[in-house]
């Protein structure tokens, strides 16, 4: 007999796994022991039913959402069904070929049981700092994916509540920083913890069955949602394409061609003509590159309604097995993101003219990351982690915003000055606004930032990695492109322009400044608002405005 639910019901229940979600996000941050997730949020987490099916999500990184159901579908498969779990177990999955992202982004997950039976699984994937990787940091210059740290297959860390002590003392014993590492997993699973209370709460008060009915009207109805949307596009092939800087230092450029096809209620997005994979650290595996399809698809269809299992159902991805964005073994994938970030952008710019209204020009889409390794004064190690905001693209009807992260990193934050100074050898001298970085328009591009650091105590490594210094964030419908990335280090007083750097050192007093890209303006510049633009030269984000 089918369960009939109310829409208020539906609507509570849709409500309170997103609570889960938050709650068990909250924990995660509040426990976590580094900075780049205590601070940066470099996290996601989520929700799911017995199938693995997603239910609800926190604010995290996109990137990870996309595809954080693969370490409980891949662990599934390994045990051969989800009989074989136990109330109690945790497993860890962080297979860049399995999950997609990088081996440091690390999956962790729990069954949830309710009165013996299996209800669902509370997820978490987060951000390690150092998990043995060929140098400490995160390597700019890998070539395989065995110098990028331990790579884990579905693994039990925990079973019926006991911890399987030999992978957990593996885990830190290989790892340069294993207070880092212990406690940071610990958070993850504090996160699963309360996943698995809260969600156990939900079943109790409204039961198995109205919770499962209420499941798949939730599911329906996105699915419903999307196809509606997708279907007032008009049918066609829309393209366009770009290219990296390099797939590494001194490594060619990378190519990335994109073809969005709209049948209907359908929409795929096919890579062929992309370049292959690179000798460097610049590969994607396949769910890394679902997943990105995936946002740039949010971006565009229904972006206030929340993500589940219901969604992306009418969205395909076709990427070849010989290019860049459908490596294997052994492909390295460290920097997997930078291709998918221009992937994303140049999906937006594919949309241009068949949805004008939604569409933003360019974005320097990447992570700009910058490390700093080393010993402090009392020699205790020190490893830190740093993706740099960049500047928005314009759209129809507003500007760009200034200073924000990338499109796949979503709610990561910033790390503040203070902590940076109260727990590292490092002074910040400048982090403000770049001047003139973003395109002009009708609707001016955001701004980047300038950010310089300088070196304290006892000399440092640092590794750099900036892109799109050569092909800047574009304008759309008139507007200019907005200023390329650019970074300079100065050692004993002499600059050096570098945007890719392994491992650099550092004397005491050296300095290092990143200017990330702004965005691309939308709309002839001389038909911007007089008064916006007096406005933006009394705030001093542009010093003049063309005429």
């Amino acid at each position: 007999m089918s369960v009939t639910v109310d829409p208020v019901t539906v609507e509570v229940i849709r409500n309170g796994f997103l609570s889960i979600a938050r709650q068990m996000n909250n924990n995660l941050v509040r426990s976590a022991y580094t900075p780049i997730i205590y601070e940066m949020h470099d996290c996601s987490v989520g929700v799911f039913d017995r199938r693995g099916r997603l239910l609800g999500q926190s604010p995290g990184l996109p990137m990870f959402l996309g595809n954080l159901e693969l370490g409980i579908l891949s662990t599934i498969e390994k045990l051969g069904g989800t009989e074989n779990f136990a109330d109690g177990d945790v497993y860890m999955v962080n297979d860049p070929y399995l999950v997609g992202s990088h081996t440091y982004d690390v999956n962790v997950f729990s069954p949830i049981f309710l009165d013996d039976q299996l209800i669902g699984f509370g997820a978490t994937k987060a951000h390690w700092l150092d998990i043995g990787a060929k140098e400490a940091g995160r390597p700019v210059d890998t070539t395989e994916i065995y110098q990028e740290g331990y790579r884990f297959g579905p693994t039990a860390i925990y079973r019926a509540g006991e911890p399987v002590s030999e992978v957990l003392d593996y885990i830190t014993r290989n790892s340069r920083l294993p207070k880092s590492v212990w406690g940071d997993l610990h958070a993850q699973i504090a996160a699963c913890r309360t996943g698995e209370q809260r969600l156990r709460t939900l079943y109790r008060k409204f039961g198995l069955e109205q919770v499962d009915a209420a499941t798949e009207i939730i599911f329906e109805h996105c699915e419903e949602l999307d196809r509606e949307a997708v279907g007032r596009i008009p049918d066609g092939t829309y393209r366009a394409s770009g290219f990296m800087d390099s797939g590494g230092p001194g490594l060619p450029k990378v190519d990335v061609v994109v073809a969005v096809n709209v049948c209907g209620t359908d929409i795929s997005v096919d890579l062929a003509g992309s370049s292959g994979p690179t000798n460097g650290p610049v590969n994607s595996p396949l769910p890394g590159t679902v997943a990105a399809a995936r946002l740039a698809f949010k971006c565009l269809v229904n972006p206030d309604v929340p993500v589940t299992d219901g969604t992306f159902r009418n969205l395909s991805v076709e990427a070849p097995a010989q290019t860049v964005f459908n490596v294997s073994e052994p492909h390295a994938t460290i920097y997997y993101y930078p291709p998918l970030g221009l992937l994303i952008d140049l999906i937006i710019r594919a949309m241009a003219d068949a949805l004008p209204d939604f569409v933003v020009a360019g974005q320097t889409a990447d992570p700009m990351n910058i490390t700093f390794v080393g010993e402090r004064t009392d020699e205790s190690r020190f490893v830190t982690g740093a993706a740099t905001a960049v500047g928005w693209g314009a759209g129809y009807g507003h500007d760009g915003e200034n200073g924000l992260i990338n499109y796949g990193a979503g709610d990561l934050k910033n790390i503040p000055v203070e902590v940076v100074e109260s727990k590292y050898p490092i002074r910040i001298r400048e982090y403000g606004l770049r001047v003139d970085s973003g395109g002009c328009g009708r609707w001016r591009g955001g701004l980047g930032i300038s950010c310089e650091y300088e070196t304290l105590e006892n000399e440092m490594e640092m590794t750099l990695w900036l892109e799109r210094s050569l092909m800047p964030a574009w304008g759309l419908n008139g507007g200019s492109s907005g200023a390329p990335t650019r970074g300079t280090v100065t050692v004993d007083g002499v600059d050096q322009e570098v945007v890719k750097c392994p491992p650099m050192r550092l004397p005491v007093g050296s300095r290092v400044r990143v200017m990330t890209g702004g965005g691309g303006g939308y709309g002839c510049p001389s038909e911007r608002d007089p008064k916006a633009i007096e406005d933006d030269l009394l705030d001093g984000y542009v010093s003049s405005w063309p005429s």
